[in-house]
């Protein structure tokens, strides 16, 4: 098990440079100047404009701007944000707990009743439930999670003023209900019908007829071999949703003002702050990478026929 873990580790350092070197290039190919945009409309002097792109290293060739960021990176200086001239690491300290919260909120929301409703309906498959399932997820995967954002905020925050249209406060769960209602939606869906497919497979295999047979009892034979081999492709799933709720943020916290990465990133992407864009998806590598090793190790314990070497 070490072994492959440092295996997988150091899998993980050319992954790392090649998902932000792609990153990095494409903000860098966008059409327009962040420094002469960071001005308006007033007039400038090309002086000046070129003076602070050398004093921010703009003026040097892309590979060498990714070698310095990358160089500054592994030192924790995500670098500085051209507009605020504030630290991206400081954007990023008041950001990322916001969204954590959100997506931590919706995770929970999709893990409990997305497993839960795909469970009661695999295991009566072909009933009314089952169909009620299958055509309440259709609903929510063909549906955007704009539009879906903007109809519950309208029912419930203007026509049944039952909580605030957008987030005041991030640190009150209650305002964050909402938000991570519209965030878990999409993958409430998938995780619901992946469960209900699973389980519903898994019932007819043979080790489940076998433990019928020796008069297992029912729930032992749910709990413990049923769901543990229907929750690995579950398990899969949810690990790579982790990041997905987190960059999938950005429409949420569009929508309900939630001041997160999510609308960090959007912002930035308006006045083209490459290097806070960068920055905040090098950090979204780092999220995925750790949750793929997590997932690919719960293997393991879901499954003991599973090793590592």
């Amino acid at each position: 098990m070490g072994r492959y873990v440092a295996r997988r580790l150091l899998q993980m350092i050319p992954v790392f440079i090649g998902s932000t070197l792609l990153i990095f290039c494409m903000m860098y190919a966008l059409p327009g100047d962040p420094v002469r945009a960071m001005m308006g409309d007033q007039a400038y002097d090309p002086t000046v404009v070129a003076s602070i792109k050398k004093d921010l290293g703009l003026d040097q060739p892309l590979l060498q701007q990714y070698v310095n960021y990358m160089a500054g990176l592994f030192q924790g200086d995500f670098g500085t944000q051209i507009a605020s001239q504030r630290p991206i690491a400081d954007i990023i300290t008041d950001a990322f707990p916001v969204t954590i919260r959100l997506t931590l909120f919706a995770f929970t929301f999709v893990t409990l009743v997305g497993i839960g409703l795909g469970v009661v309906a695999g295991l009566r498959p072909d009933t009314l439930r089952d169909r009620g399932l299958l055509t309440l997820t259709l609903f929510l995967v063909s549906m955007p999670s704009f539009v879906l954002g903007f109809l519950l905020q309208y029912q419930f925050a203007f026509k049944w003023q039952v909580t605030t249209p957008t987030v005041t406060d991030s640190t009150d769960f209650s305002q964050l209900v909402l938000p991570a209602t519209v965030l878990a939606s999409l993958s409430l869906a998938y995780v619901a019908r992946l469960t209900r497919t699973s389980i519903a497979e898994n019932l007819r295999s043979d080790y489940i007829r076998t433990a019928v047979a020796k008069g297992l009892p029912r729930r032992r034979i749910i709990g413990v071999h049923l769901m543990r081999n229907s929750l690995i492709p579950v398990v899969t799933f949810l690990g790579i949703e982790i990041g997905s709720l987190m960059t999938g943020a950005i429409v949420t916290e569009g929508i309900f003002n939630v001041r997160g990465i999510g609308l960090e990133i959007y912002e930035a992407l308006t006045r083209r702050e490459g290097a806070t864009v960068v920055g905040i998806a090098s950090l979204m590598v780092l999220i995925y990478l750790a949750a793929s090793l997590i997932v690919d190790l719960l293997y393991a314990v879901l499954d003991p026929r599973i090793r590592y070497a």
